[in-house]
């Protein structure tokens, strides 16, 4: 499923209106955002930087993890909390346009969206989430892209603007498809997004540097944490192909964990041999976070739109429960059986 504006030249005709006639521009994305809403959105916004507009402003809905600080124009992104709310609401509603970066629903953007709904703003939705709420004005949306960031990409070559990437948006856009598509190893990774990465590489992006940034610059707690999880809260389930990893607020305070510190980790489920899904279960803010990985065709997706308020890609998905954390585990678990024969034909 595609529904890109650029191949409607009606569509195409009146964003480029809007674009030249534009003074004041908001870009978003998620909360708690990723590599790819982090790289998606900052590379965009160093895109946009070309046109001079009189205001240029990314909004985060949430703070961003320590890991992706380092991205070119991180210092300049405003995080809507109660600090900044006035100041965020007013740039919101003055804003002509409003770019809504790799999220299909309004809920992503968690405080923030009462002030995006009603602002006068063009919507321009970019973004590659299965089943996007009609909530923008404009799409640019493929729930068979890799990421957000090769959206970007694809969107600033249709436009005409190719000659446009610099150094630091390519960077950013390279960051994003790093990211999503673990390191160039999901089933995503399209020979698409490979001549992308090779033409980024091209104008300058040190791949190397951006690696070490993103991986290898951990502070010491958090491999303890990581430690801590992967050998005392994990799950395996091989009757139901199924990994568990659960973590409790208590346990979030002892290791003083930070945004971002659970990045990634129900990814290692996945690494035991027969494993087909892994769901880590975090106690957080009141509720239970919850992330879903899958390989071959089983669908997390479903899962998280069905049982748990969420929504995602067939492989990756989340969800949330106001259940305690031991009752949305034994609420999973409790579905495994309905799954256990699918699960079971996947392949080895």
């Amino acid at each position: 499923m595609t529904d890109f504006f650029t191949r409607d030249n009606e569509k195409l005709s009146q964003f480029n209106e809007w674009l030249k006639n534009a003074h004041n521009i908001v870009v978003t994305s998620h909360q708690n955002p990723d590599g790819d809403a982090f790289g998606s959105t900052l590379g965009l916004f160093c895109f946009l930087k070309k046109f001079n507009f009189k205001s240029l402003t990314f909004i985060s809905p949430t703070d961003y993890a320590d890991f992706i600080a380092w991205m070119p124009h991180a210092e300049s992104v405003i995080v809507y909390n109660q600090e900044n709310k006035t100041l965020a609401d007013g740039l919101i509603n003055d804003a002509d346009l409003v770019f809504c970066l790799d999220y299909s629903s309004v809920s992503r953007m968690k405080d923030m969206k009462e002030a995006v709904l009603a602002s006068k703003s063009k919507k321009i939705v970019i973004d590659h989430h299965e089943q996007p709420e009609r909530f923008g004005d404009l799409y640019y949306w493929d729930q068979h892209a890799s990421s957000a960031s090769e959206l970007v990409y694809n969107l600033i070559v249709d436009l005409g603007y190719k000659d446009k990437i610099d150094l630091d948006t390519a960077t950013c856009i390279y960051t994003g498809l790093l990211t999503d598509t673990g390191s160039f190893r999901f089933p995503s990774t399209s020979p698409g997004v490979h001549r992308i990465a090779a033409e980024l590489l091209e104008i300058g992006v040190n791949p190397s540097e951006i690696n070490r940034n993103l991986f290898d610059n951990n502070p010491f707690t958090k491999l303890q944490f990581l430690g801590y999880v992967l050998s005392k809260k994990m799950t395996h389930l091989p009757d139901y192909r199924t990994c568990i990893l659960t973590v409790s607020e208590k346990e979030l305070k002892k290791y003083d964990s930070k945004t971002g510190d659970t990045e990634g980790i129900v990814n290692y489920g996945l690494q035991i041999e027969g494993v087909v899904m892994s769901a880590i279960f975090i106690e957080k803010e009141g509720m239970i976070k919850i992330s879903f990985r899958s390989i071959h065709d089983f669908s997390v997706a479903d899962i998280a739109r069905d049982y748990f308020e969420g929504g995602g890609h067939k492989n990756a998905a989340g969800g949330k429960s106001y259940l305690s954390l031991e009752q949305t585990v034994e609420k999973f678990v409790n579905l495994l059986p309905f799954y256990k024969k699918t699960l079971a034909l996947q392949p080895k």
